[in-house]
């Protein structure tokens, strides 16, 4: 599961909301799909420049991330890094592209859970902020606030 931080919540947030306020979608678009529009929001790059670099290479995302290599000078295998940097793992790439995670689906009600379909905006929608609450509620765990009442001296 993605190392939760501030950024990627955020990220994740834009990027649900700007896939329901309208923003292209196209599941078989690599910078237009559920990786590419994260990927937008995270690299600043737009769908087409995503798209032109992922096909420089064969495959959808998630052949794109088995491929990975963390040392190559291809565009697309520069975008993963960044999207890498901001908290990624390569496994949630693959989780996003199906909306798979289990961790997330958890969090849906079991009839909602076996409706979702991965090349729906909606469900995208839907999984990204759910993903974003998840990653939020384990951030705020991490949290340790000092006991001050101990301190407090009237």
């Amino acid at each position: 599961m993605a190392r939760p931080n501030p950024e990627l919540i955020n990220a994740l947030r834009r990027t649900a909301k700007k896939l329901k306020d309208g923003a292209p979608y196209q599941w078989g678009h690599m910078g237009g799909c559920n990786c590419g529009n994260l990927a937008q929001e995270l690299t600043k790059l737009s769908k087409d420049q995503i798209h032109t670099y992922a096909m420089q290479r064969y495959g959808d995302w998630n052949e794109q991330v088995d491929d990975y290599c963390s040392t190559s000078s291809l565009p697309i295998d520069i975008v993963i890094n960044e999207m890498l940097n901001a908290g990624l793992m390569l496994e949630d790439l693959k989780h996003l592209e199906k909306l798979s995670d289990k961790q997330v689906l958890a969090r849906f009600a079991v009839e909602r859970r076996l409706t979702l379909k991965h090349n729906v905006r909606d469900d995208v929608v839907a999984y990204m902020a759910e993903w974003a609450n998840l990653l939020e509620e384990n951030l705020l765990e991490k949290i340790q606030l000092p006991n001050f009442s101990e301190a407090v001296v009237v």
